[in-house]
């Protein structure tokens, strides 16, 4: 196994400007399973309350089970487990997630809340808000019987109120009015830094300590698993016998890959290209989210393609500059989601020129800031309300020199032709 360690290297980060250290991986004599339990240990000692954040996809099923372990050592159990239904969810996990609920060493928190949710799939309609209380009769399953429809720290707004809300992501631990409010509390995620770069950038933030994150108040968000791989979380159920959700034994015979292999719903911009799967391996769910998400039937035929910046971009004409070709796709959207995503796309530009005075080209990034035309075409087409996505994904340390000289050549074959 391998273990993110701080190094004496440093590098100029594009997008601050700022010197930070670099982080390298050193393997280790220990496997995972033990660090994880170690993690896991000072975690319970630390807090105290621990909580798992559990969707019954296999990265959170690792996590509670390693809560379990180390809790039934420690004399912690049960383990208090929290589960938002994002309703759009195969059948299979919702099953899943009843198994462990069952469970003497499990308390579990099913949660149905219309929290606001990010709709990549038609960009006049960028929300949607699972189990909303005003179309029932739209809803993807019915409504389990498990299911907490109200909270007194969940704010249930009309339809107008909601819509254009800025947070779409999982509410976690907003909690009012928990009888472990004022204690502190250990949040365990089933974050994987192999997962992305963003992922990877949040455990290497710091030397000690890297799995913990400040939440707000006592809570933290915690990463116990931060260094499993795939082949990691998937070995454990078969070495351990664990129980796991077996929407990923359907994925398998469909032919879908463990690192592709999603059961939470595919409507935001970064899953997207994934929604395929639903109709391929879920039909008892399909047809009514075809329904339940604007844009849904069209994104689960063509997201792999140029219409979703997938599978390629669309060719600027000729006669176009960037910025206006860029342009034209902001103004696809409506007024407050276009200003969003304008001042996402005129940041990078900004920060860009501070750092500088070099020229964007087409499609090489810039070997200091990562930056190039169809890099903000899909900022622009996609719209990352997130703001998730960075520059500078193919520029690393082992490979400047290589960008730089990409970078050169494109600079001088468009200047050649007079585009620069």
């Amino acid at each position: 196994m391998t273990e993110i360690v701080q190094t004496p290297n440093q590098r100029i980060s594009g997008m601050t400007g700022r010197v930070r250290h670099t982080f390298d991986k050193k393997h280790l004599d220990q496997d995972v399973w033990t660090l994880a339990c170690e993690r896991m240990e000072v975690l319970f000692d630390r807090f105290d309350h621990i909580a798992v954040s559990f969707s019954g996809g296999k990265d959170s099923t690792s996590c509670l089970q390693v809560a379990r372990e180390v809790g039934r050592a420690k004399n912690r159990l049960p383990i208090h487990v929290v589960f938002f239904d994002e309703e759009a969810i195969p059948v299979q996990t919702a099953d899943y997630v009843r198994r462990c609920a069952q469970s003497e060493d499990i308390v579990l928190d099913w949660y149905c809340l219309p929290q606001q949710h990010r709709n990549a799939c038609a960009r006049k309609s960028p929300y949607w808000w699972p189990w909303d209380p005003d179309c029932p009769e739209l809803w993807v399953r019915d409504a389990p019987p498990e299911g907490i429809f109200h909270a007194p720290w969940f704010p249930m707004q009309p339809p107008m109120a909601r819509l254009g809300a800025p947070d779409c992501s999982i509410p976690m631990f907003r909690y009012d009015g928990c009888e472990w409010k004022s204690a502190t509390v250990g949040l365990v995620l089933g974050i994987r830094a192999q997962e992305s770069l963003n992922r990877l950038r949040m455990v290497t933030a710091k030397p000690i300590d890297n799995y913990m994150t400040h939440l707000h108040g006592g809570v933290w968000k915690v990463y116990p698993i931060f260094d499993w791989t795939t082949e990691d979380v998937w070995t454990a159920p078969r070495k351990f016998g664990w129980d796991y959700n077996h929407a990923y034994d359907v994925m398998d015979k469909a032919g879908v890959t463990p690192h592709n292999q999603r059961c939470s719903p595919a409507f935001g911009e970064e899953p997207l290209e994934k929604l395929w799967t639903y109709a391929v391996c879920f039909p008892e769910i399909w047809d009514k989210m075809t329904k339940r998400v604007p844009g849904a039937a069209t994104a689960g035929r063509y997201a792999r393609t140029q219409l979703y910046a997938y599978g390629g971009l669309p060719k600027k004409p000729a006669d176009a500059s960037w910025e206006d070709f860029i342009l034209s796709f902001l103004w696809r959207f409506d007024d407050k989601e276009r200003r969003m995503v304008k001042a996402r796309v005129l940041g990078f530009i900004t920060r860009h020129a501070q750092l500088t005075a070099d020229p964007i080209v087409d499609n090489v990034p810039h070997p200091l800031t990562g930056i190039s035309w169809h890099f903000l075409l899909m900022i622009a087409m996609r719209g990352d309300f997130k703001g998730r996505k960075q520059p500078g994904g193919k520029v690393h340390a082992g490979n400047v020199d290589a960008v730089r000289r990409n970078y050169a050549q494109r600079v001088a074959q468009l200047r050649l032709a007079g585009e620069l």
